[in-house]
Protein backbone atom coordinates (compact mmCIF):
# COMPACT_ATOMS: atom_id res chain seq x y z
CA UNK A 1 0.00 0.00 0.00
CA UNK A 2 1.56 3.53 -1.02
CA UNK A 3 0.83 5.91 1.25
CA UNK A 4 1.54 9.85 1.22
CA UNK A 5 4.89 11.96 1.33
CA UNK A 6 6.82 9.27 -1.06
CA UNK A 7 9.47 11.52 -2.46
CA UNK A 8 11.86 12.02 -6.12
CA UNK A 9 14.44 13.72 -7.11
CA UNK A 10 15.92 13.16 -10.30
CA UNK A 11 18.69 15.91 -11.94
CA UNK A 12 19.73 16.32 -15.31
CA UNK A 13 22.30 18.79 -17.04
CA UNK A 14 20.47 20.57 -20.34
CA UNK A 15 21.62 19.55 -23.20
CA UNK A 16 21.48 20.51 -26.57
CA UNK A 17 19.26 17.31 -27.53
CA UNK A 18 16.93 18.67 -24.63
CA UNK A 19 15.96 22.29 -25.89
CA UNK A 20 12.93 23.72 -27.63
CA UNK A 21 14.90 24.08 -31.18
CA UNK A 22 15.82 20.34 -30.62
CA UNK A 23 12.63 18.72 -29.78
CA UNK A 24 10.62 21.10 -32.17
CA UNK A 25 8.39 23.54 -29.21
CA UNK A 26 10.03 26.39 -30.48
CA UNK A 27 13.18 27.93 -31.72
CA UNK A 28 14.96 28.90 -28.81
CA UNK A 29 18.22 27.20 -27.69
CA UNK A 30 16.56 26.51 -23.52
CA UNK A 31 15.36 23.58 -21.74
CA UNK A 32 11.99 22.64 -23.57
CA UNK A 33 9.03 22.22 -21.90
CA UNK A 34 8.44 18.87 -23.39
CA UNK A 35 12.23 17.81 -21.80
CA UNK A 36 10.87 19.23 -18.82
CA UNK A 37 7.38 17.31 -18.85
CA UNK A 38 9.60 14.08 -19.34
CA UNK A 39 11.65 15.13 -16.54
CA UNK A 40 9.04 15.45 -14.02
CA UNK A 41 6.83 12.15 -15.11
CA UNK A 42 10.34 10.04 -14.52
CA UNK A 43 10.69 11.71 -11.35
CA UNK A 44 7.14 10.73 -9.72
CA UNK A 45 6.74 7.18 -11.56
CA UNK A 46 10.66 6.22 -10.17
CA UNK A 47 9.73 7.64 -6.86
CA UNK A 48 7.04 5.11 -6.10
CA UNK A 49 8.37 2.06 -8.50
CA UNK A 50 9.99 -0.19 -5.94
CA UNK A 51 7.09 -0.02 -3.74
CA UNK A 52 4.18 -1.47 -6.59
CA UNK A 53 2.97 -5.09 -6.06
CA UNK A 54 4.94 -7.44 -8.23
CA UNK A 55 4.10 -7.03 -12.34
CA UNK A 56 2.47 -3.96 -11.24
CA UNK A 57 3.95 -0.01 -12.95
CA UNK A 58 2.03 3.51 -13.21
CA UNK A 59 0.69 5.15 -16.11
CA UNK A 60 0.99 9.03 -16.63
CA UNK A 61 -2.97 10.04 -16.85
CA UNK A 62 -2.41 13.65 -16.43
CA UNK A 63 -0.02 16.75 -16.49
CA UNK A 64 -0.92 19.81 -15.04
CA UNK A 65 2.61 22.23 -16.35
CA UNK A 66 3.77 25.54 -15.37
CA UNK A 67 7.16 26.38 -16.93
CA UNK A 68 7.59 29.76 -15.57
CA UNK A 69 11.46 30.79 -16.32
CA UNK A 70 13.94 29.37 -19.18
CA UNK A 71 16.97 27.64 -18.70
CA UNK A 72 20.18 27.80 -20.71
CA UNK A 73 22.12 25.14 -22.05
CA UNK A 74 24.77 23.69 -19.76
CA UNK A 75 22.60 24.44 -16.75
CA UNK A 76 21.80 21.76 -14.72
CA UNK A 77 17.99 21.21 -13.23
CA UNK A 78 16.62 19.77 -10.38
CA UNK A 79 13.06 17.89 -10.31
CA UNK A 80 11.85 16.82 -6.97
CA UNK A 81 8.08 14.94 -6.65
CA UNK A 82 5.94 14.48 -3.68
CA UNK A 83 3.02 11.70 -3.37
CA UNK A 84 0.47 14.20 -1.91
CA UNK A 85 -2.91 11.90 -3.03
CA UNK A 86 -3.42 8.24 -3.04
CA UNK A 87 -7.05 7.67 -4.11
CA UNK A 88 -7.41 3.41 -4.96
CA UNK A 89 -4.92 3.14 -7.76
CA UNK A 90 -5.03 6.82 -8.75
CA UNK A 91 -1.34 8.89 -7.53
CA UNK A 92 -1.41 12.23 -7.26
CA UNK A 93 1.97 14.08 -7.09
CA UNK A 94 3.11 17.66 -6.78
CA UNK A 95 6.01 18.43 -9.07
CA UNK A 96 8.83 21.11 -9.01
CA UNK A 97 11.88 21.61 -10.87
CA UNK A 98 14.56 24.25 -10.41
CA UNK A 99 17.88 25.16 -12.14
CA UNK A 100 20.89 26.30 -10.32
CA UNK A 101 19.14 30.23 -9.79
CA UNK A 102 15.16 29.71 -9.45
CA UNK A 103 12.31 27.65 -9.43
CA UNK A 104 11.60 26.99 -13.59
CA UNK A 105 8.22 24.61 -13.65
CA UNK A 106 5.87 23.12 -11.40
CA UNK A 107 3.23 20.51 -11.81
CA UNK A 108 0.10 18.65 -10.43
CA UNK A 109 0.74 15.13 -12.44
CA UNK A 110 -1.33 12.19 -11.41
CA UNK A 111 -0.31 8.76 -12.18
CA UNK A 112 -2.86 5.19 -12.57
CA UNK A 113 -1.34 2.23 -11.41
CA UNK A 114 -1.91 -0.88 -13.93
CA UNK A 115 -1.03 -4.14 -14.15
CA UNK A 116 2.14 -4.31 -16.81
CA UNK A 117 1.03 -7.43 -18.67
CA UNK A 118 -2.57 -6.56 -19.00
CA UNK A 119 -2.04 -3.13 -20.07
CA UNK A 120 0.75 -3.94 -23.25
CA UNK A 121 -2.28 -7.22 -24.13
CA UNK A 122 -4.82 -3.83 -24.22
CA UNK A 123 -2.26 -1.89 -25.79
CA UNK A 124 -0.85 -4.52 -28.44
CA UNK A 125 -4.96 -5.19 -29.49
CA UNK A 126 -5.28 -2.03 -30.97
CA UNK A 127 -2.35 -3.07 -33.44
CA UNK A 128 -4.27 -5.68 -34.42
CA UNK A 129 -7.48 -3.81 -34.88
Amino acid sequence: MLETGIKGREELTVTEDKTAKNVGSGELEVFATPAMAALMEKTAYKSVADKLGEGEGTVGISLDLKHIAPTPVGMKVVCESELVEVDGRKLTFDIKVSDEKEIVGTAKHCRFIINNAKFSAKAAGKAEK
